[in-house]
């Protein structure tokens, strides 16, 4: 038995009551009709294998929601509704995080220099042991049929499943509550208590039960199992008891020479340094390393997470002194977003990125494969993640293992559940409300000045599903009665607009079918009018049916002013324009809502990325400027209201906490959706619309 198992069984027998029978699995609750399909390839592969037809069914949905996916991976190589693991190629692994390709620091008061992507020791072989297990050509040994099948046959992808599941488990039973340990094996996570935490996720399933019409038509349905015990995880609340609070003491580094980056400089060239830049070596550097190895992630105890620290490390020399990856507070942050990003890069590759204090930072990963948590940077500390200063300072970054549309373009239900048990736990820590203005994607992030409009990122992108990771949340996108605004909610299963720019060596080909949670935003109520424009993102040329070209789109959960209705058309206020969605009531992709909304005091107001003070306010710091997006907003115009706020600037150019700056102003900003992105416009040129 492997250890890891082991210690999955002692945990198990410690914590877990007797385990009552179940009922017997395979049925329909009183009088229902199992459906032929899907339901039925679960039913006679459970069958087959002694495996109960509600862990089959609970451990598939938790992999990829009983979908097929068209045959294509999922972002951790696994494939079917069984999410079987193929061979991963060494060079998805070890990817970049797709934030570095920009300035994620995003404060042109000290412009961040490239990085190195990976630093010394990397090696293919290291990658190679770091790659999920593969499980399909294992699987398909056990019932005899080839890897290239199990990838598109998602009946023989279902067999073979559940022949592995049942290779895990140690006697036959038909109680489900008896296949605890073996779910927990399949995750494939080395980690006990990862691991664990999948199986607990799974059993939750199976005890609320669910029903769903999978992406290829199948309607599927795991019949509740009421009298299933309550496993490791499963009594703990998603708004547990927080964790004791960090000191201001263990805020602030150990520093404390007089001068902001010291005079004794080393050649430590440890693991955690980028070749060629000497870490500065010191006692305070040292003791920081003590400190940071000390600390517990931020979670909810329902997870299983990691403290995996970023590094906070003095480097360079006597001519260029800097510091990374992020920086440290002595006062208590005020938090308003959480960006969602996609790694663009698989797992395997962040703890070499995370130890490199020239590389970017970003507050916690999720692994796909099991929804496994890793912070490396703490929720009161700055990460350097956006593009956009003003959102660091007050936002928490989650990445996600994946990528936009390259390899696989879905994540697992793993990583989603886990994601937003997160999200739930943080929004509530930090008072954040639970809606697309504070919750964002990278991709509506703002350009803090025109030079960046064009350059910010695009992901997590249409492929997230948003709806389903806002019901995740218990805060299900609902229609509201006579709103004067909407909010866009496409069906994600069913909704397939076209894209292009998935296949980068053929990037005018359309990509694979794929449901989306994005619609496209034409100049005239038909499908054949031009896309909007975007002058940020392209000047004076059109937009683009790119999967990375957000230009024309708004995405579920965006919250719009209404301009027009026309037939099966209606429009929206968008960067300034009249832009018209299809939105047929026989198959809406939105929703009346209902909301706060803002309109202009006079013609041709500008708009701007960031929230920063009026200059007379900048007493110890530098002045910022203010610096209009090429944007404007006219009158008779609408646009709706996400948050107001006062103009501030954290000057943070010094590894010393007590050296930084707060400026706040008098200006206060509203916080508007204006294109894809949100985008900030002075309070005095608005009049809100109650």
């Amino acid at each position: 038995m492997q250890l890891w198992l082991a210690a999955v069984l002692a945990t198990t027998a410690l914590t877990a009551p007797a385990r009552p029978p179940a009922a017997p699995a395979g049925l329909g609750s009183a009088g229902s009709v199992v459906s032929p399909g899907r339901q039925a390839d679960f039913a006679a592969a459970a069958r087959e294998h002694g495996v109960p037809e509600s862990v089959l069914l609970g451990v598939a949905y938790l992999e990829s929601r009983w979908d097929a996916n068209g045959g294509r991976p999922s972002t951790a190589g696994g494939y079917g509704p069984m999410h079987l693991v193929d061979t991963f190629p060494a060079e998805a692994l070890g990817g970049a995080v797709g934030d570095a390709l920009g300035d994620a620091r995003g404060d042109e008061a000290r412009p961040m220099p490239a990085a190195r992507v990976e630093p010394p020791g990397a090696s293919a072989l290291r990658l190679a042991q770091e790659a999920p297990r593969a499980t399909l050509p294992q699987a398909g040994g056990l019932i005899g049929v080839a890897p290239s099948r199990l990838r598109t046959d998602p009946a023989a992808n279902i067999r073979a499943g559940a022949a592995l599941l049942a290779s895990y488990q140690d006697h036959p039973s038909s109680n489900p509550a008896d296949w605890y340990d073996a779910v927990a094996r399949y995750s494939g996570s080395e980690d006990p208590a990862a691991a664990r935490r999948f199986a607990d996720e799974v059993f939750s399933v199976m005890r609320e039960g669910t029903e769903r019409r999978t992406d290829d038509g199948h309607l599927v349905r795991l019949d509740p199992v009421p009298d299933l015990p309550p496993f490791i995880g499963d009594h703990e609340s998603d708004l547990d008891a927080y964790p004791p609070p960090v000191t201001d003491e263990q805020q602030v580094d150990a520093d404390t020479d007089d001068d902001d980056f010291g005079t004794d400089y080393g050649t430590d060239f440890g693991a955690d340094a980028d070749a060629g830049a000497p870490v500065i070596a010191d006692e305070d550097h040292d003791g920081a390393k003590a400190e940071s190895g000390a600390r517990h992630a931020e979670c909810p105890a329902s997870l299983a997470c990691e403290w995996m620290p970023a590094a906070h490390r003095r480097f360079g020399n006597k001519k260029h002194r800097d510091y990374g990856n992020h920086d440290r507070l002595s006062r208590t942050r005020s938090v308003d977003y959480i960006v969602i990003h996609d790694t663009e890069g698989g797992y395997g590759g962040i703890p070499s990125l995370v130890r490199n204090p020239k590389y970017v930072s970003w507050h916690y990963t999720i692994r796909s494969r099991d929804g496994h948590v890793a912070q490396h940077v703490a929720t009161n500390d700055i990460a350097w993640h956006a593009g956009n200063w003003d959102v660091n300072t007050r936002s928490i970054g989650i990445e996600h293992e994946g990528y936009l549309a390259k390899g696989g373009t879905w994540y697992t239900e793993a990583m989603y559940r886990a994601s937003a048990r997160l999200v739930r736990f943080l929004a509530a820590k930090h008072r954040i409300p639970l809606d697309r203005a504070h919750i964002l994607g990278h991709d509506n992030v703002p350009g803090t000045t025109p030079a960046t409009v064009a350059g910010m990122h695009e992901d997590p992108g249409p492929y997230w599903d948003w709806a389903h990771y806002f019901d995740l949340m218990n805060r299900p996108f609902k229609a509201a009665e006579n709103g004067e605004s909407i909010v866009i909610r496409p069906t994600y299963t069913t909704h397939r607009p076209r894209f292009t720019g998935c296949d980068a060596a053929k990037p005018a080909k359309a990509c694979p079918p794929h449901g989306a949670s994005a619609v496209w935003l034409h100049t005239a109520p038909k499908a054949s009018a031009p896309l909007v424009k975007d002058v940020g993102k392209h000047g004076n040329k059109a937009s683009t049916r790119s999967v990375y070209d957000h230009g024309a789109r708004a995405s579920t959960g965006q919250r719009y002013a209404v301009a027009g209705r026309r037939g099966d058309w209606t429009a929206i206020w968008y960067l300034g324009q009249k832009a018209w969605f299809h939105n047929p009531a026989s198959a809406p992709t939105a929703i009346p809502a209902k909301g706060l909304l803002v309109t202009p005091r006079k013609d041709n107001v500008k708009v701007y990325g960031r929230a920063y003070p009026e200059k007379s306010a900048y007493k110890l710091a530098a002045h910022q400027p203010l610096r209009p997006l090429p944007y404007t907003i006219g009158t008779g115009q609408t646009y709706t209201l996400g948050d107001t706020v006062t103009g501030s600037y954290y000057a943070a150019n010094a590894f010393k906490p007590s050296r930084h700056v707060t400026t706040t102003g008098r200006l206060r900003y509203h916080q508007i959706q204006l294109g894809h992105r949100v985008m900030f416009v002075k309070a005095e040129d608005m009049r809100v619309l109650h």
